[in-house]
């Protein structure tokens, strides 16, 4: 919402600076996005006289010109504007100066050979309108030399405020004073509105759409639709707005400055009366946007008895919008139901300055009103004879009555007003408070419901920033600790992560069907997404990994390492996960490592079983298993479970098929921990176990082992070490080897085994014994040891 600090002041009766009415703005909730001058923008330029204009040399179409600009000596610059000529009296942009239409710094050249010292300027070049047929020609009288933006008073400062949903009430400047003039900073000026009655009958106007419970109307005839007067023109330029015609600058105005919006008809257009009604499955109207809309049957327009002119409360149509040439026009000042606009706006996906308005909920008491200072705007700038009145269904303006305990602003809001002070707040912002705190909530305020919403306007006008900072009472005795399992979880995973050189990402939680397809689909879908990229629930973390890791590699990184925390969204439930990415180098090109390395599946593996032993995890007990989803590499790729059914991670390469679809070549692996598979652990207080190392050295022993080529490496360490499980402690595989001296079908494994004494040392009995339980349970495998 912007407006400019004389449009503010034509409501409020003010002293105040610029600076004291934006700190008031922000202080009671308006939040100020920002102030700007429009001055700024035309600094260097200033009003000039065209003493002379002579035919360029070179150029027929081509004038110079000495222009008078009030320091002395004449300068001299060359113009193609055919208005151009001597007596004129113009704005010159001087050397140094910036075009606001296309940002061309001005400086002195030579034209065809001529020297040029600035520029004569149109009115489209300023951006002060659509005029660009000649230069801008000013009175004679204007105060040669005088900067242009003084002479036309463009120093008003625009103000930006963001408007929140629920205050619909400051969608019009007269809101937004209201709010100011109720924090003490002025007085609310009262509203002129002069009924205009009309001659002979209304227009034939009618509502048959809950939709629009409320159709007022007013024809006016004989208008004269030129260029809007000088005032408007400049207030409007300055909030954004382009000035079109006067009907339709009456039409902004009015909903800028008093957040009504309204819509003029061309009467010579319409075939027959209007009519609110829901439109028919395939009707389509021409939009003043310029684009053609398909309109279903949830949908309210106003239509005659041919075609539909206006897609109700949400944008007018093209085929009967006001023309230079209009001269009889219908008025419509309408309240239509704020979910119906917003669901028409959402489907349509399209936006305007009048749905904004519409779907937050405007004034359903001020159509007459509206209506009347419309209709006059109309008479006074564009002449003509005003009809009756048609009024046509009910606004629905029935008000509520909220019993109020003063009390409240103390207990709820922290800070204790007077009564009398509350009551005066409360009659400032237009409600009605009666002896026995009775309290009437006028028609533009539909977001307050309650005393607690009541609290809220006592506050914010006195103000939130004389609220005490209290603190909570603190509970004797030592605090104890508040993080779940599930969050010391996430932070000690996080930490280790990090460590192991994993940079994090936070993605979004919704994706495309496209990305979820590739991932199985996903099982929860938005009935009302933001965008068609962001319409299903992730079903994997792997999706947004892989897409950031894309952007990444795209933008000059060699080794991308992400990792993020987050949760899947399953048809049964939400499940926390971890999910790791990791693409391009894995090691950079050097002079001893040669060519860069990529990353590779064990790269992936090695990440899952840090992160799960950093979780607490029985590494040493789990078990490599395939089937980790389409989404990888058949071949590259496996699980890591604990029992046969209980999959705690999946890793290895992404699948090609997957790394196309993300515009991923080279080496992608990934990793994926389901944490809410992890075992449970059981509380044991906050005291560690005691330290008590083994009083014996262990014994390592190597067994090498001549296996079928098809047998896991996994499933042998994991035999051989419970093939004694009170003594074994540990076994690991440390080499692999396939080539002379082994047999076809064959590769030897070679595992080191530690065996940990008790009580006593191990004889050379015992660690016989041992021996053979290792290459017993081996035998099962098809194993025997190598000679």
């Amino acid at each position: 919402m912007k407006f400019t600090l004389g449009w503010l002041k034509e409501h409020l009766e003010t002293d105040a600076s610029l600076t004291e009415v934006v700190e008031a703005l922000t202080r009671v909730g308006l939040e100020v996005e920002g102030v700007e001058n429009p001055a700024e923008r035309l600094t260097g330029f200033r009003v000039a006289r065209v003493l002379t204009a002579e035919r360029h040399p070179q150029a027929d179409k081509l004038q110079v010109l000495s222009v008078d600009t009030g320091d002395g000596a004449p300068l001299q610059v060359v113009c193609g504007a055919p208005n151009a000529r001597a007596g004129l009296v113009g704005v010159l942009g001087l050397p140094g100066a910036t075009v606001p239409a296309n940002g061309m710094q001005l400086k002195i050249s030579a034209i065809r050979g001529v020297e040029s010292n600035g520029m004569m300027c149109s009115t489209r070049e300023l951006e002060l309108g659509e005029d660009h047929d000649g230069i801008i020609e000013l009175p004679q009288d204007a105060p040669v030399g005088t900067a242009f933006a003084d002479y036309a008073q463009l120093g008003d400062p625009v103000i930006h405020v963001s408007i929140t949903p629920n205050r619909q009430d400051c969608m019009g400047v007269r809101g937004i004073a209201r709010d100011l003039a109720a924090a003490g900073l002025g007085t609310l000026k009262p509203l002129m509105v002069a009924p205009v009655e009309g001659e002979g009958p209304g227009p034939d106007v009618r509502t048959q759409d809950e939709g629009c419970p409320a159709f007022f109307a007013q024809g006016v005839s004989g208008v004269t639709n030129g260029e809007s007067p000088e005032w408007m023109r400049r207030r409007l330029l300055a909030i954004g707005q382009k000035p079109i015609s006067t009907l339709v600058d009456i039409t902004n105005y009015v909903m800028i400055d008093l957040g009504r919006p309204l819509h003029v008809y061309d009467r010579a257009s319409l075939n027959g009366g209007l009519v609110a009604r829901k439109a028919r499955a395939g009707e389509q109207v021409l939009a003043l946007n310029g684009k053609t809309y398909t309109l279903d049957e949830s949908m309210t327009v106003i239509a005659d008895d041919e075609t539909v002119h206006d897609i109700g409360g949400v944008m007018g149509g093209e085929h009967s919008s006001v023309q230079p040439t209009t001269t009889d026009v219908l008025i419509e000042c309408a309240y239509f139901e704020p979910e119906h606009i917003a669901r028409t706006g959402q489907k349509l996906q399209l936006t305007s300055d009048a749905r904004q308005r519409f779907e937050r909920g405007v004034d359903p008491a001020f159509l007459e009103d509206g209506l009347a200072i419309a209709t006059r705007m109309v008479l006074d700038l564009c002449g003509g004879t005003a009809s009756g009145i048609t009024h046509a269904g009910q606004p629905p303006v029935a008000t509520r009555t909220i019993g109020y305990d003063p009390t409240l602003a103390e207990t709820l809001g922290g800070l204790a007003i007077p009564a009398e002070r509350q009551r005066d707040i409360l009659v400032r912002l237009g409600f009605s408070v009666d002896e026995n705190w009775q309290v009437v909530v006028p028609t533009w305020r539909r977001d307050v419901d309650g005393p607690a919403d009541l609290v809220e306007e006592v506050i914010r006008i006195e103000g939130i920033d004389h609220v005490p900072s209290t603190p909570l009472e603190r509970t004797p005795g030592v605090a104890r600790p508040t993080a779940t399992p599930e969050q010391k979880l996430e932070r000690k995973l996080r930490r280790t992560a990090a460590a192991r050189g994993l940079n994090e990402a936070v993605t979004w939680s919704f994706i495309s069907e496209t990305q979820a397809a590739v991932f199985g689909g996903g099982a929860w879908s938005l009935a009302n997404p933001i965008s068609e990229d962001m319409k299903v629930m992730r079903p994997s973390l792997l999706p947004g990994l892989l897409a950031a890791a894309e952007r990444n590699l795209k933008r000059g990184a060699t080794s991308v390492r992400l990792f993020e925390i987050g949760r899947r969204y399953l048809a049964d439930k939400e499940r926390l996960t971890l999910g790791v990415v990791l693409a391009g180098s894995r090691t950079p090109r050097g002079w001893q490592a040669g060519k860069a390395q990529g990353f590779g599946a064990f790269d992936a593996k090695a990440e899952a079983l840090a992160l799960l032993e950093a979780a607490g995890a029985p590494v040493a007990n789990l078990q490599v298993m395939g089937e980790a989803g389409e989404a990888y590499h058949p071949g590259q790729s496996a699980t890591l479970r604990l029992g046969p059914k209980t999959v705690l991670a999946a890793f290895g390469a992404v699948h090609p098929s997957v790394a196309k679809a993300f515009d991923l070549s080279g080496d992608v692996v990934a990793v994926e921990l389901y944490l809410d598979a992890l075992p449970a652990k059981r509380g044991s207080g906050f005291m560690r176990p005691a330290y008590t190392p083994p009083a014996l050295q262990a014994v390592t022993r190597d067994f090498a082992f001549l296996v079928p080529d098809t047998l896991v490496a996994g499933d042998l360490v994991r035999t051989v070490k419970g093939a004694d499980k009170g003594v074994i402690t540990d076994a690991r595989l440390f080499d692999l080897f396939v080539g002379q001296g082994v047999p076809e079908g064959q590769k030897s494994l070679a595992v080191e085994i530690t065996l940990q004494p008790g009580e006593k040392s191990f004889t050379d009995a015992d660690i016989k014994a041992v021996a053979d339980k290792v290459v017993a349970a081996a035998a099962k495998l098809g194993a025997t040891l190598r000679g």
